[in-house]
């Protein structure tokens, strides 16, 4: 995501960092490189030429040419420039109402039922909200089989109507049923076309005006760059929607759309999807999104994801068997299935400060941790429980059982000292602390 944004920009602060004379005209240069690094990132050139005015007036305002690190400075400038262009601030979705009803609206193809579904597993699992789906797609054949079953995965009722194909109606009447079954929130999957059109946007519209929705969602294709921030113009114009979601950010895209279809309709990005789970649903925060594109990281957000997986009470036991040197390897196990839990390891990793350009060129599988997980599952339950006792006829039998090599079995014994070792040092002093802070509690 944004890579080659970042690499630009990268390039473009470099000419500040060198030993000559900082000048205007470098500076000048600098902003150059950014405007470019914009425009290749599917930035239209009108707001890639003002964002870079912005930051040369900001820059020389500021005493970039005078400044003990002159690139440092302008990095903070773009980085608030980027968070301001984005939106400047986190916006809620809006659930009050009862039941809350959530129009999902947005070309063929962008994600909308997957999307649905996503929205409604989120406001189940981290609003505990009672979720409706509502299958409002009545022109492609497999839409409501779709929702359906993705409704299945996520736990969430899914109500439908077979033989009528009036997505007014079925709308009203599913808002009704929400009130009769005490749900809370509606989410109600419209159709899509493949390019817009008259009779689709009237048929939005008049859904639009009969439910009278809290909140309406125009959901997007990251990687159609510009052409998504066109058609999110022109689906505003006629809905005036609440905000946008950004699907497939993870994919091979410039993020033109992310950087400017705030600044083209004026209406905050709430939501972007971050691959194919339902779990990979994450809010959207300016300022964190302008600090992966710099490659600072996103600890913030990193620490967030390791709150949602964290368990008061098994950490307490976690701690108190590391501080008495009892941490064995089916304790290793769990630590892995709760990273996994978290998301896409690369992906992760990325989110640590200074990490994203080390990682850039790497081939991280998410199957990366399967070998670790057959070496141990390849143990005795004595032999994980007390791992002194593996000498080296029981290494070479855990080789065999889990497919692997004796080196990689040795390779993994030492890490796991190694791992061992450092967590007994975080449960006391400063690392105490540090751990309370990542948990967010004891």
């Amino acid at each position: 995501m944004f890579e080659g944004l970042s690499d630009r920009l990268d390039r473009s602060f470099k000419i500040l960092k060198g030993q000559g004379r900082i000048t205007e005209i470098n500076v000048a240069e600098s902003v150059k490189e950014i405007r470019k690094a914009l425009i290749e990132a599917d930035v239209s050139y009108k707001i890639a030429k003002q964002f870079t005015a912005d930051v040369k007036e900001k820059a020389l305002g500021q005493n970039v040419l005078t400044a003990v690190k002159p690139g440092e400075l302008m990095v903070k400038i773009v980085h608030d420039e980027l968070a301001s262009l984005m939106g400047g601030e986190q916006v809620d979705i809006n659930i009050k109402g009862s039941p809350a009803v959530i129009l999902i609206a947005g070309l063929q193809g962008s994600g909308k039922t997957t999307f649905s579904a996503k929205l409604a597993n989120y406001l189940k699992t981290k609003k505990s909200k009672q979720v409706l789906m509502v299958a409002g797609d009545v022109y492609r054949p497999a839409a409501i089989e779709q929702l359906k079953v993705l409704g299945e995965q996520v736990g969430v009722e899914v109500y439908t109507e077979a033989d009528n194909k009036d997505p007014v109606k079925i709308a009203k009447n599913a808002i009704k049923y929400a009130r009769d079954n005490r749900k809370n929130v509606v989410i109600v999957d419209t159709a899509g076309r493949l390019a817009i059109d008259e009779q689709m946007m009237n048929e939005i519209s008049s859904v639009k005006k009969t439910i009278n929705p809290q909140e309406t969602l125009f959901v997007v294709d990251a990687m159609t760059g510009q052409d998504a921030v066109n058609t999110a113009k022109t689906f505003n114009e006629r809905l005036n929607f609440d905000g946008v979601v950004l699907t497939k950010l993870d994919g091979d895209t410039r993020g033109g759309a992310a950087l400017t279809i705030r600044s083209v309709v004026e209406k905050p990005i709430k939501f972007v999807g971050i691959g194919e789970k339902m779990d990979a649903l994450d809010l959207f925060h300016p300022a964190r999104m302008a600090d992966r594109i710099l490659g600072m990281g996103d600890i913030v957000t990193l620490v967030e994801k390791a709150q949602e997986q964290f368990d008061e009470e098994e950490a307490r036991k976690l701690q108190k068997k590391i501080a008495k040197n009892q941490f064995n390897f089916d304790d290793f196990l769990k630590q892995i299935q709760q990273i996994k839990k978290m998301g896409n390891i690369k992906d992760l990793m990325a989110m640590i400060p200074g990490m994203g350009k080390a990682m850039k060129d790497m081939d991280i599988d998410d199957d990366a941790f399967k070998s670790i997980e057959a070496i141990i599952h390849s143990m005795t339950p004595e032999e994980r429980d007390t791992p002194a006792l593996l000498n080296g006829s029981r290494r070479k039998r855990i080789a065999m059982g889990s497919g692997t090599t004796i080196q990689e079995v040795n390779r993994l014994i030492k890490q796991f000292g190694e791992t061992s070792k450092m967590m007994k040092k975080m449960t006391t002093g400063k690392g105490k602390n540090m751990m309370r802070m990542m948990g967010g509690r004891g």
